[in-house]
């Protein structure tokens, strides 16, 4: 009868099983795919796979990995369940704490390997952690290549707008990627199901044909008599009421474990006849091992509507035993999943002070591991217990909360305001002024990334103060490093040198690595912005010792920095390797804010290079992101103001005069420097001499000593172009080499330089003040650019040298442009692209193009030269991560 009825969840499913067939049989060809199955709670997500499963005679290797409903996920939960049947050192690599890239990369390794093809399947990717989303990313990045079919189930109608599964699943390659969305069984297959048409349409009207509803109705048998039950709710109770009392206790108790239990686990908390009653359950059909021996309600709908039932006192009992129980199982203390699920429990149990224990030990952990959204959240439930904690123990939580909260960008900033102020009032009652100091420090970065410089170098300046008089200690030197930023950030770069070699020199008396990979930052970026020796070396030291030691942050900045000193070099291939690094390591732990703000540096860098409609791209991606501090969205706006007046874009004004109000909040050169100089080109476009003059002259108030080569550069080329006067003073031999042969009138070598930098629109614009000949090779670097504005310019200016007859034709349409590929992939060679990242072989190809193979093989290796890529995979990543690079698709 129940084999019947659980046919229920497989019909109507026809399409959805050849899917994942067509799939499985690419991924035995080396050909993976991943497959995401959408649909409501009960839809038969589960029982769809595991017919699927069943119906494979190859016998591949099946590995199931879970994640569970509870308010704080376990990280990653999912990959901790599949690494028990696939690679136990996956297991034990979560546990030490290990940084997300190790693990990836010894997944990756180890599915590389494998000699039969396997399948890996994640459920309910709605409940994950941030680190399994990326995980899924990453395998949808590389899957192309692997003999691994990859199953995601999810419920994507109950994620909110911005959840971070939205977020990628657009980014998942489409050739490599099957979408499965299960609807509701049809009236007709309920009515065939229940026997009879009143009967069917009694159930469909109650049930709305959800495929576990049916089935727990049919199985029920309470609508035979006529008397359909109102709920689904209503007949699970009925059913359970009908069972001797042992056994419904048993799984009133059961009802509380989200994602089940393990044999051994059940003995620690029923005994031994509770697990005489859990194998009664499994044969009455109420319970089942799942494919790793977890014991499991049959359906969790079924488990939610018995933990409904029960009061809320039953319910903190039963989470008091099962907490109990945990602590009393081997390991609970180093096992990071045990630790997790006790916290869970302990906290619906309302023991204040027992979550008060767990709960910075738990976030800790999860802290190492990159896991910053989770640490807060664990540390959110023990701060709602704070009143019960000594002023020591309150102290710490405040000061760890806030700063994870910091890290992750999660919750209100002003909470995390109030918070730092709890620890430092808290701190300074026990007379601990080092800790005064270090929160200090700690708030000052807060009010920086919100915009708020003043305050934050007034609480640098203070920590200093009340640190001093205390000696050598750690928080000094991280006030003296603290105080070396925000000068650096002010372009105070000579202050900034002193401030940090003094937090240098401490740290190295103290022996203290964390504070010195701080300060190495600080110094290397203001020697670097200012052309000083031995910068870049310092800022090397920096990330590898912050890599070294887990030092998530720092690592972060380390990162950023790098890159955007890189990018002003014009060193541009280092700078984009320093920034794709960067996202990728700050979003594996949780960096949200620092992930957005090197998108932001990464689209100027798009910008930098000419590739207008990727920076767009990226840039607009950045800003809808929603309570992204200031400083952090900054980069990005300034950059969309920009290349959409370079492109002809409506609201470019408007988006700039925004960045500039913002930036101006900062009182930092860097937020202020660069968008009035976009406002000057975008005036100078417009022919708009007055706008240009007057944000020339503001920025003529800001030239100081500390201005960099490039910042100053720039401003005496706008003020020449702008007809306005200019001082070439002392040292101007010193400027970078195409500024100065612009300003000393040598446009032709002038633009010269900027292609050999890479920067075509640079170059174009030197080169519409030369020559005839210069003039037409800049409205065709124009027109190639989508730089419409300034084409436009520079044929008005042929027509009144009368030059105009010289000038090439404006381009019809998109065809000019179109058939032009970034990294100059003739026609041929993009056909070869366009199935190579569809996976398929040269052979494949050869058939499909019909050329020979020997034909194919050259054309790909030529797509790998272009691409600077030593395979294949490395070419599906960039094509994945840059989609313009796809080009003309013709087949």
């Amino acid at each position: 009868m129940l084999q019947r009825h659980d046919g229920a969840i497989f019909h109507e499913r026809e399409d959805a099983m050849r899917t994942l067939l067509s799939a499985y049989q690419s991924a035995r060809s080396a050909k993976g795919r991943l497959i995401l199955i959408d649909g409501e709670a009960g839809i038969g997500k589960t029982t769809l796979i595991q017919r699927f499963c069943a119906q494979l005679s190859d016998a591949p290797d099946i590995h199931w990995g879970w994640n569970d409903p509870y308010p704080t996920p376990r990280p990653l939960g999912a990959l901790q369940d599949i690494g028990a049947t696939l690679d136990m050192q996956l297991d034990e690599m979560i546990d030490r704490g290990s940084s997300q890239d190790q693990i990836f990369a010894s997944l990756l390794k180890t599915l590389m390997a494998v000699p039969k093809p396997n399948i890996l399947i994640i459920e309910d990717l709605h409940w994950a952690d941030q680190a399994t989303v990326d995980l899924v990313r990453f395998l949808g990045r590389r899957i192309s290549l692997l003999r691994v079919l990859a199953i995601i189930t999810l419920r994507r109608g109950e994620l909110e707008r911005d959840h971070a599964v939205n977020q990628i699943l657009g980014d998942l390659p489409a050739a490599v990627t099957g979408r499965v969305e299960l609807q509701p069984l049809s009236p007709d297959a309920v009515t065939a199901l229940a026997g009879n048409p009143d009967r069917g349409q009694q159930i469909y009207a109650t049930t709305l044909g959800n495929p576990f509803f049916v089935t727990e109705l049919l199985a029920d048998g309470l609508s035979s008599n006529g008397h359909a039950p109102a709920s689904v709710r209503d007949a699970v109770w009925a059913r359970w009421s009908r069972l001797p009392d042992a056994m419904r206790d048993f799984l009133d108790l059961f009802s509380m474990l989200p994602s089940g239990a393990t044999r051994p686990f059940v003995a620690a908390l029923a005994g031994a006849q509770g697990e005489r009653i859990a194998e009664q359950c499994v044969e009455r059909g109420l319970l089942r091992y799942d494919e790793q021996g977890m014991l499991v309600f049959r359906h969790d709908l079924a488990r939610q509507a018995t933990q409904e039932r029960l009061s809320p006192l039953a319910q903190r009992d039963f989470h008091t035993r099962i907490a109990t129980a945990l602590g009393s199982m081997p390991h609970a203390q180093s096992d990071t999943r045990i630790s997790a699920q006790r916290l869970h429990h302990l906290t619906l149990s309302g023991d204040a002070r027992a979550v008060l224990d767990l709960a910075p030990r738990v976030a800790s952990r999860a802290a190492s591991m990159g896991a910053h959204q989770q640490a807060a959240n664990y540390l959110r439930e023990a701060i709602k217990h704070v009143a019960l904690a000594p002023p020591d123990i309150a102290a710490q939580l405040y000061e760890d909360w806030a700063k994870e909260t910091f890290l992750a960008n999660v919750g209100a900033p002003e909470d995390a305001v109030q918070a730092f102020g709890f620890a430092i009032a808290l701190w300074r009652s026990q007379l601990r002024i080092d800790k005064v100091g270090l929160n200090l420090c700690r708030l000052a970065r807060l009010h920086w990334r919100h915009g708020e410089t003043e305050r934050a170098v007034g609480f640098t300046e203070q920590a200093v103060c009340e640190l001093e008089p205390l000696g050598p200690t750690p928080e000094l030197a991280l006030a003296y490093s603290t105080r070396s930023q925000f000068l650096m950030l002010q372009d105070r770069f000579a202050e900034a040198i002193t401030w940090g070699r003094r937090a240098m020199d401490l740290s190295d008396q103290l022996n203290h690595v964390e504070i010195r990979a701080h300060a190495l930052n600080n110094v290397g970026t203001a020697l670097m912005i200012t052309g000083g020796a031995g910068g870049d070396r310092l800022l090397e030291d920096s990330l590898r010792i912050s890599l070294d030691h887990g030092f998530h942050d720092h690592a972060s900045r380390a990162y950023t920095n790098y890159a955007e000193c890189r990018m002003i070099e014009r060193a541009f291939e280092a700078a984009d390797v320093l920034m794709t690094e960067g996202i990728s390591f700050c979003a594996q732990h949780d960096l949200d804010p620092a992930v957005h703000y090197l998108l932001g540096r990464h689209a100027q860098l798009r910008m930098e290079q000419g590739r207008f409609h990727e920076a767009e791209t990226i840039a607009n991606g950045v800003l809808q992101k929603s309570n992204l501090p200031r400083v952090m969205r900054l980069p990005a706006l300034s950059v969309l103001g920009r290349v959409r007046a370079r492109l002809g874009v409506a609201g470019a004004n408007d988006l700039l005069q925004r960045a500039l109000e913002e930036g101006l909040v900062t009182g930092e050169p860097q937020r202020i420097i660069p968008v009035r100089l976009s406002l000057v080109e975008l005036a100078w476009l417009c022919d708009d001499m007055a706008s240009a003059t007057t944000q020339l002259e503001a920025l003529g108030a800001l030239k100081g000593p500390d201005l960099s080569g490039w910042d100053l550069s720039e401003l005496l080329v706008w003020r020449r172009r702008c007809g306005l006067s200019f001082d070439l003073e002392p040292g101007f031999s010193s400027l970078p080499a195409p500024r100065l042969a612009e300003l000393e009138g040598d446009y032709d070598r002038a633009s010269q330089l900027w292609l050999e930098l890479q920067q075509p629109y640079e170059s174009a614009l030197v080169a519409m003040q030369g020559s005839a000949s210069l003039l037409a090779q800049a409205v065709v670097a124009f027109d190639a650019l989508g730089a419409k504005p300034a084409a436009s310019l520079a044929r008005r200016r042929a027509q009144q040298f009368g030059l105009d007859g010289l000038m090439p034709k404006v381009p019809r349409g998109p065809y000019a442009s179109a058939r032009r590929h970034p990294l100059g992939l003739t026609t041929s060679e993009q056909n070869v692209l366009s199935l190579l990242i569809q996976g398929l072989s040269n052979k494949e190809i050869a058939i499909r193009l019909s050329r020979s193979t020997r034909t194919i093989e050259h054309q790909v290796s030529a797509v790998l030269s272009k691409f600077n890529a030593t395979n294949r995979m490395e070419v599906l990543l960039r094509v994945t991560n840059e989609p313009y690079l796809k080009g003309d698709r013709v087949q």
